[in-house]
């Protein structure tokens, strides 16, 4: 197994999570064993070069370059982590270089820092963050000579490799030219500046080793002692340089794959979004202009009436390739949801009873609790006007405001005084609201007597539906589903007038979609909220009561679709996975028999 042969099935692999992550990362485990480029015979030996570094290492102290480093023991007590060739060798990290810490002056005394690019180059973390170059200059901030002296900060040479030991752990730069830093890094001043890049690239390798090692509760940190003993793995000087060169050349290629993927994936989106905008465009009984040269678009954002079935069609043929990531299937399920309570999901059925004859029925269910006192009197909400709706109406159809169809409610607003009695009844809010279901088990508790004066107003039954107004989660919902009594705090509570004339589940189904919609309203803005006034005046378009069941069995079934198509990204995901890791597991791996010239 070799690169050639992961690279051969690159493309049936590229689409498993941070597959290109995971190249780069296979890359560097290759060029650190020593399985990246061919060994040279020829080559000067890791042994030679260690004598060479030991004699770098004592020239720097002598000149007083670098100041003498803390013996760790001999390099023969290593336990080396895995194989090497015969030509390499194992060694400490700070056999290679010295390991040296930073420091930062009195950030309250001004003079000890300097304008960028007029002082001495510093370094904080924070400067490497999103820092793509492998070499730097300088930082944000520039010490002065006063700040340096002061501080515990080191002015190290050009071609050190700079590391950053927390804040966080891993992050690798060489030096362009002499430079400092503050105290979150654990640098390495090569012993010959040759060995640079290799020292650099393997850093780079071995960070989430280093990272294993480190300690600490408010942020996790990595000691100078730490980083000095990590077991390093010393090639060649001549192998240095072509591991370094072909680690560049493959790192420009997982580039390459990243665009190529970042390219497919925008216009993969912008299909999908195209194809859904299509369906869930207001109708029109106006063509759209024509297509823009190049696009395969038309401008408009209207939809023909008669095109629907067409761009209707080709959404669901295409599902399969529209719908790659778990996003594009939630805007899926929003476009279903969308498109049932538009009239867009089932036929029409011209002989069916029109749903005006159902806001008739429910209109003489209110006026009968009116008369007999069960309910009280809603306030005027105005005129409902039909010529303000977007969209062309469906046959059959009647529309109204949401009172109209259904009983707008909410919970309490005060807050009852928590109870620890036997019979003491939860008081539900949103936060209790969990994937669809109320989680009674975390939800305060209050007295019988506040219950039954709460329930005067906000009495809950089963098939009723609270919505979530404010927040975050505003939208957020739950069909009641459990008999048990309890109370409810601050969310809106949705009850049926005539449960004969409008099906719980149809209405479920127009809540979805408000919920999507508010979601969409809010995003990015400052905390969404939606008055009870605001639900209460909401338009809402009734189907015929056998259209609400054909639409809610449609809704189900493409909800289901939808189910599958997540659980096949999900194995698809991890099929790929699966592949990519026995991929690099082989890769990494040293074959049967070959043992012996890797010792």
């Amino acid at each position: 197994m070799n690169a050639d042969r992961l690279l051969e099935v690159y493309e049936q692999i590229s689409e498993a999570p941070d597959a290109i992550v995971r190249l780069r990362r296979f890359v560097l485990d290759l060029a650190v064993r020593g399985k990246l480029v061919e060994q040279d015979a020829g080559d000067e030996p890791a042994s030679t070069l260690l004598r060479r570094l030991l004699a770098g290492k004592e020239y720097l102290i002598k000149t007083k370059a670098i100041k003498k480093p803390r013996e760790l023991g001999s390099d023969d007590e290593l336990i080396h982590p895995h194989h090497l060739p015969t030509s390499w060798q194992w060694c400490r990290l700070d056999s290679v270089g010295a390991i040296v810490g930073g420091g930062t002056p009195s950030a309250g005394d001004s003079s000890n820092f300097d304008t960028p690019g007029a002082g001495i180059a510093w370094l904080t973390p924070a400067d490497l963050g999103g820092y793509t170059d492998l070499y730097i200059s300088r930082g944000t901030r520039d010490l002065s000579d006063k700040g340096l002296s002061t501080s515990s900060a080191t002015l190290m040479p050009a071609g050190s490799v700079l590391f950053t030991s927390r804040a966080p752990i891993g992050y690798v730069a060489i030096a362009e030219n002499p430079i400092a830093t503050n105290q979150g890094f654990k640098s390495v001043v090569p012993y010959i500046s040759e060995c640079s890049q290799f020292i650099a690239l393997t850093l780079k390798a071995l960070a989430p080793e280093i990272d294993a090692k480190a300690s600490g509760t408010t942020f996790k940190e990595v000691s100078g002692k730490i980083v000095a003993g990590i077991p390093f793995p010393l090639p060649p000087l001549a192998e240095q340089h072509r591991i370094v060169a072909k680690v560049d050349e493959l790192m420009a290629l997982c580039d390459r794959l990243e665009e190529a993927r970042k390219t497919r994936e925008e216009v993969r989106d912008k299909l999908t979004a195209a194809s859904f905008a299509r369906l869930t465009a207001p109708d029109t009984t106006a063509q759209a202009e024509p297509a823009k040269v190049g696009t395969g678009f038309a401008s408009g954002s209207a939809t023909s009436e008669d095109d629907f079935p067409a761009h209707a069609r080709f959404a669901l043929e295409a599902l399969p390739s529209l719908t790659t990531r778990p996003d594009q299937i939630k805007t899926l399920r929003q476009t279903i949801l969308n498109l049932a309570v538009r009239g867009k999901l089932v036929e029409q059925d011209p002989a069916a009873e029109p749903a005006s004859a159902l806001l008739e029925k429910i209109a003489q269910t209110k006026s009968e609790e009116i008369r007999s006192g069960k309910r009280k009197r809603d306030r005027p909400l105005g005129e409902f006007k039909l010529a303000d709706m977007p969209t062309i109406q469906p046959c059959g159809w009647a529309f109204d405001f949401l009172q109209n169809v259904i009983d707008v409610r909410d919970g309490t607003h005060d807050t009852p005084a928590a109870s620890e009695e036997a019979n003491a009844i939860p008081l539900v809010t949103s936060k209790d609201f969990k994937a669809g279901e109320i989680d009674f088990q975390n939800a305060k508790r209050i007295s019988l007597a506040d219950h039954i004066e709460i329930s005067k107003r906000s009495a809950v039954d089963v098939g009723d539906i609270l919505f979530s107004m404010i927040g975050g989660n505003i939208g957020n919902q739950v069909m009641v589903n459990d008999p048990r009594p309890f109370s409810i705090k601050n969310v809106a509570l949705f009850k049926y007038y005539d449960t004969a004339s409008t099906l719980p589940r149809f209405i479920k189904i127009y809540m979805e979609d408000l919920a999507n919609r508010l979601q969409n309203e809010a995003s990015g803005g400052a905390q969404p909220f939606v008055s009870l006034g605001a639900l209460r005046k909401l338009p809402i378009g009734l189907p015929p009561l056998a259209e609400q069941h054909r639409i809610v069995a449609k809704v189900d079934a493409l909800m289901a679709l939808c189910d599958r198509l997540e659980a096949a990204l999900t194995t698809a995901d991890t099929t790929r996975t699966r592949l990519l890791e026995a991929l690099l597991h082989e890769a990494l791996e040293p074959a049967t028999g070959t043992l012996e010239a890797a010792e």
